[in-house]
């Protein structure tokens, strides 16, 4: 074990009871729903993290190949890759096809679909497919009405290397719902909209083994999640500012933070100088409320009105909301402090390694993450 204060900081600390906890919560819901629960592994990209959230052999989400690489490796078999493919990465996923694992993809045109078949060969066998709906005019995806959806799912059919396995979407609007009732609202429209998508294919005689949801604030909105075949979230595990200011969770429930030093006093300026910028929190600055994070002790007791206001590279700086002076005692020149992180996806994606306690104040554990592409 190795205390706090000889950890070189800027440092991604985890604390290990509270993701057990947060990861627990949604176990929960699933189990309670008789709904498969395929965690999203890219907030904290470690199998010491995964172990904890989706043990062995849960199936997983990814958000990049490198990802999927990574927990391939370690055992995962059942992987979907939810980012749209393109053919520049058709070698990539026949890789881990090579491999034995049983990875899903996504498209959302028929021009995807039309390069998916013509390329299908490329592939060592059948390579399961999901059409992703949007259902919230958020981000990615075709409407579930869209007479394009028949028109890909019939062109994926074409080809018996190719299967066509279901629907599934991402409600990230509900990332601004910032009241529960909204939160349900949100996670109705999201099983409404992928369940229409299945019943007009449906009709079509065209059957969706899989219909995928998922979202954090919709998973954890207390509703059930009526014709869903699995769940997808990932930020449950750590949360963050952006989900305790919308109620998902609370402050005290965030468990991931981030060790930086005090590097410098400016009084005449009224701010604190600290090892942690942008390339330790990132750039997110979630709902604009925060800064960059907002600053906690030691013991990550969040000191009120402290936030970083503003980041460099290599520095971040902090100031009070009400232009409170510096207190002496709490940002002593070389004082550790600990900053509550917008997007925990965000920052956890800054650091190769990640810090865990037990205790709160030594690290246990050090867990290596996967990086890249």
């Amino acid at each position: 074990m190795s205390d706090f204060s000889h950890i070189v900081t800027p440092a991604c600390l985890i604390d290990k009871a509270k993701l057990a906890h947060n990861a627990k919560r949604l176990q929960t819901v699933c189990e309670a729903q008789n709904i498969k629960l395929r965690a999203h592994v890219k907030t904290l990209k470690s199998v010491e993290a995964a172990a904890l959230y989706a043990p062995l052999p849960s199936p997983i989400t990814v958000s990049t190949l490198a990802e999927a690489r990574y927990f391939a490796e370690a055992g995962y078999k059942d992987i979907l890759y939810a980012v749209g493919l393109t053919p520049n990465k058709y070698e990539a996923v026949n890789g881990l096809m090579e491999r034995g694992v049983d990875i899903t993809v996504i498209i959302d045109s028929l021009a995807a679909a039309e390069s998916l078949t013509s390329h299908s060969r490329r592939f060592i066998g059948p390579l399961n497919v999901l059409v992703e709906i949007d259902v919230d005019n958020h981000r990615a995806g075709i409407a579930a009405d869209s007479e394009q959806l028949l028109k890909i799912v019939t062109q994926l059919n074409t080809d018996n290397n190719i299967v066509f396995r279901g629907v599934m979407t991402h409600a990230g609007a509900s990332y601004g719902c910032f009241k529960n009732a909204d939160r349900v609202s949100m996670a109705k429209q999201e099983c409404a909209g992928v369940m229409a998508a299945a019943a007009i294919l449906g009709q079509a005689g065209i059957e969706c083994h899989t219909i995928s949801v998922g979202s954090t604030p919709t998973a954890l909105a207390g509703c059930e999640h009526f014709g869903a075949t699995e769940i997808r979230a990932g930020v449950y595990a750590t949360f963050d500012l952006v989900m305790a200011d919308l109620g998902v969770c609370q402050r005290q429930d965030i468990a991931l933070t981030v060790l930086t030093s005090v590097i410098g006093l400016q009084h005449d300026k009224n701010r604190v100088i600290v090892d942690a910028g942008w390339m330790a929190l990132s750039r997110d600055k979630g709902n604009n409320l925060h800064g960059y994070g907002l600053v906690a002790d030691r013991e990550g007791n969040v000191l009120d009105g402290w936030y970083v206001s503003q980041t460099n590279q290599e520095h971040g700086i902090i100031r009070h909301k009400e232009g409170k002076p510096i207190p002496a005692d709490k940002f002593a020149y070389g004082s550790l402090l600990r900053i509550l992180p917008n997007h925990a996806c965000a920052t956890a994606g800054q650091f190769r390694h990640y810090q865990v306690t037990e205790d709160n104040c030594t690290v246990s554990e050090t867990w290596k993450s996967a990086d890249g592409w």
